[in-house]
């Protein structure tokens, strides 16, 4: 899953992501208004964590953008201001969430996790898909109730194809939600259908069916053929 934290106090900013990346996130951080304006524009994330008052502009206004740009991004504002107009404005503009500082990292987390299973997993802390089955708070991933290892970024990707199940998912959008917003800069995306290769035989040799279909010239789909 993909984090963008909009948060202009820095230390909090990368206390923030730093223990987001320790749960198993992939976590962008920027650090004032246009930053954050210019990822939600070009960038897709799982959930957006922003802060109000940002330099050069607020966050109400970023929620709003975003709302219109991706309607299926999670949103979380995080405030020091807590009165009453401002938690409905925000939850009225399109958070999903409003947390007011300081708060502490777990209930951040918890917060983000019970977000992120009720846009994409019904709310539920297992998912199955016909033979597949992955526990949300172990990692776990299962194949006729046989676990299967899988490497981070294998089971991230997963998720991301389960989150999207029979959506045409491209090279660069794969790319992104797995290594971040800076693959741009890479010379290849082979490494994408390196990790689909093992992703592939991995589940085909626990005895799953395959649903990972190839699109020529665009990328992969995830689902029934």
């Amino acid at each position: 899953m993909k984090i963008l934290v909009i948060e202009d106090e820095k230390a909090l900013a990368g206390s923030i992501t730093s223990q987001l990346e320790k749960e198993g996130y992939l976590c962008e951080a920027a650090y004032d208004y246009p930053s954050g304006l210019e990822k939600i524009m070009i960038y897709n994330y799982d959930c957006v964590v922003v802060d109000i008052n940002l330099p050069g502009g607020d966050g109400f206004s970023l929620v709003e953008n975003l709302k219109k740009s991706s309607s299926s991004t999670g949103i979380i504002i995080i405030s020091a201001r807590n009165s009453l107009d401002d938690k409905v404005r925000g939850l009225n503009t399109g958070s999903d969430d409003y947390l007011v500082k300081p708060f502490h990292f777990s209930e951040l987390n918890a917060r983000i996790k019970s977000l992120l299973r009720r846009r994409n997993f019904n709310g539920s802390n297992e998912i199955l898909f016909h033979e597949i089955k992955v526990d949300l708070n172990s990692r776990k991933v299962f194949v006729n109730n046989n676990e299967i290892v899988l490497y981070r970024k294998e089971f991230d990707l997963l998720m991301y194809f389960l989150s999207n199940k029979n959506h045409v998912l491209t090279k660069v959008a794969i790319a992104e939600h797995l290594w971040g917003d800076n693959i741009d800069s890479a010379d290849s995306l082979d490494i994408v259908y390196s990790h689909i290769k093992n992703l592939r035989k991995k589940l085909l040799d626990k005895g799953s069916k395959d649903y990972i279909q190839s699109i020529y010239g665009i990328g992969y789909k995830f689902g029934e053929k």
